[in-house]
């Protein structure tokens, strides 16, 4: 991974970690918890791409499961993040940017269900019985409707963010575009060739035009200048 890359995640999962941990874990809503660090590593592996999308998936987790108030088993959440940042890259698009804003929203929910599922079987399976007593439909219901809520003020921040930092082809070539405008732009002034009024034989129209006045202006004087002579 590039330097910008592991700088930018880590700003991302961090303070998504803090707004989650010390906002939104305290709004006590019902069910399930309104997941930032789930939409962080799902937006940055829409730009990066699946294996970035799992390396930054594995850290976020792990970095949940030692934040406190942790009450599981370290390195659940990881596993759970790493799985959901890979598939969200394999969805990444061969250009760059989706079509419409259904490709990102229908990650989004896809991502918060099978995280919840495979937090409750990943729990299961060490013996933690929580997600049954609190309910497995109730979590899936609320943290769906919870990430999609959230996702429309998030997701499509963070992946700008992430594009920006990556040079993304697209935005170099708009970048491209707009240096060449200001280039042509430069080289009409320097040059001296601004904008033309009528055609070149306009132009010379014109100029001859101007001679035959200073012409006549010059004869005209003349002319006054004997005439006073002879007074």
């Amino acid at each position: 991974m590039r330097f910008n890359r592991i700088l930018l995640s880590a700003t991302l999962v961090v303070v998504a970690l803090v707004i989650q941990v010390s906002v939104l874990g305290r709004l006590q809503l019902p069910g399930a918890v309104p997941d930032l660090v789930l939409l962080t590593v799902v937006a940055v592996a829409l730009v990066y791409g699946h294996t970035s999308g799992a390396l930054i998936g594995f850290a976020a987790g792990l970095v949940a499961d030692l934040a406190p108030p942790a009450d599981h088993a370290a390195g659940r959440y990881a596993l759970v993040l790493c799985v959901i940042g890979y598939a969200a890259g394999l969805v990444r698009p061969d250009s760059g940017r989706f079509r419409s804003a259904w490709g990102p929203l229908l990650t989004v929910v896809a991502a918060a269900i099978t995280s919840t599922l495979m937090y409750a079987g990943v729990g299961a399976l060490v013996g933690d019985t929580a997600a049954r007593h609190v309910g497995l439909t109730g979590l899936l219901l609320t943290a769906t409707v919870y990430d999609l809520l959230l996702a429309p003020f998030t997701v499509p921040f963070i992946m700008a963010l992430a594009r920006r930092a990556e040079n993304d082809p697209l935005a170099v070539e708009a970048n491209a575009g707009q240096a060449k405008t200001a280039d042509v732009s430069s080289g009409w002034v320097a040059g001296g060739t601004g904008l033309r009024i009528g055609s070149q034989r306009g132009g010379l129209r014109l100029i001859t035009a101007r001679n035959r006045a200073n012409r006549a202006g010059r004869i005209r004087g003349v002319k006054g200048v004997k005439s006073v002579k002879k007074l």
